[in-house]
């Protein structure tokens, strides 16, 4: 181990700040573009050397008191050393250099990052770990748990059921979903006021008067429902059954939810063709896919059948700015960017949402 001073760069996403050291990349946590530390090394690699932040010797002036006091020891937040508006345009450029590097794009329409209106008491659900009577998260780049008594990103609701499970008796070692309400059981965004954002975003980037929308990754139907006056039939699908029997609970006639992989799916449309199941389209041009993946991206497969399909427009949701690039390279074929947003879903993490835009191209299509 040894100690360096160093002037950081960049902040990569995953929320390290980044430096050289004779030519390496060095990444050093809690810190910001522009500021000079100390760092002890603790892991080298032949690309680059992991490092853990021992002084700021000069301090940006975007820094700013953490609110948690587990903040640097829980692997939960990244920024909130930082300050909010900071933090905004950090995810922001982060963006647009994910697609530049990775997706290879160069004039990249990026809209302004959407905003939450809240910057703490957020979330809507956490997840807990208990082990050996130890309730709480996962320690920053380790499988050991840190005790939790309060989760400032959290909303009041979250923070007691907390509060009821610490004071239970022989917790049982294992994993607890703590949520705002009782009765929500299937996948929905943890930050509900950018997730109405993200939804009325979705439904003003399409048209009226549109005949079918696949909204693959539907859960239970957060798009699809929001879009039903702008389309004569609606698709959804998903490997979630509980979420898609509660998109059928209160499903109209034009709509059809499919329990199903999303890849085969997808490709059983592509073989079919005449898209059958959706007995009102006559113009295959009136197409819209929404895809909203998992952090993983989109499979290959599953990048051929949009391809294939050729939706008029294609909106792509993604958490995760990186895997978003390597897809929309492979896209760029049959695709053109119209807009890409970013939106704060989770303030003082490094997690990014973003929602892109794609029209196919014409010619091609």
């Amino acid at each position: 181990m040894r100690l360096v001073d160093l002037r950081i760069e960049d902040v990569a996403f995953g929320g390290k700040g980044v430096a050289r050291e004779q030519g390496k990349a060095v990444f050093v946590p809690y810190t910001i573009e522009g500021e000079l530390v100390s760092a002890e090394i603790v892991r080298e690699k032949k690309q680059f050397a992991e490092a853990e932040l021992i002084e700021v010797k000069e301090m940006s002036a975007h820094r700013v008191a953490p609110e948690c006091p587990y903040f640097g020891r829980c692997g939960g937040c990244a920024y909130q050393h930082i300050s909010y508006e900071h933090q905004l345009a950090i995810k922001w450029r982060q963006v647009r250099d994910a697609l530049q590097r990775i997706g290879k794009f160069k004039d990249i329409p990026t809209r302004p990052i959407i905003p939450s209106p809240k910057q703490y008491a957020y979330r809507n659900r956490i997840t807990v770990h208990a082990q050996d009577g130890v309730i709480g998260f996962f320690r920053r780049d380790s499988h050991r748990l840190i005790d939790i008594e309060h989760c400032p990103i959290s909303r009041n609701e979250v923070n007691r059921a907390l509060t009821e499970l610490r004071t239970q008796t022989h917790v049982r070692d294992g994993h607890y979903t703590l949520r705002e309400s009782a009765n929500a059981r299937v996948f929905s965004q943890t930050n509900d006021a950018v997730a109405n954002a993200l939804r009325d975003l979705v439904v003003d980037l399409i048209p009226r008067n549109q005949q079918l929308l696949i909204d693959a990754y539907c859960g239970a139907g957060f798009f699809a429902k929001a879009l039903l006056e702008k389309f004569e039939w609606v698709i959804g699908i998903d490997w979630d059954r509980f979420a898609v029997a509660a998109a059928k609970e209160n499903a109209t006639e034009k709509e059809t939810y499919i329990a199903g992989d999303v890849e085969e799916e997808l490709i059983n449309l592509t073989m079919n063709g005449d898209l059958q199941v959706a007995p009102a389209v006559t113009d295959r041009r009136s197409l819209t896919i929404i895809v909203d993946p998992p952090a993983t991206g989109l499979s290959a497969d599953v990048r051929k059948a949009i391809v294939d399909l050729a939706p008029t427009t294609l909106i792509y949701v993604s958490c995760n700015p990186p895997t978003l690039a390597r897809d929309l390279r492979e896209l760029q074929e049959k695709f053109t960017i119209d807009s890409v947003t970013p939106l704060d879903m989770f303030p003082q993490t490094a997690e990014i949402e973003v929602t892109v835009h794609l029209r196919v191209n014409r010619e091609l299509g």
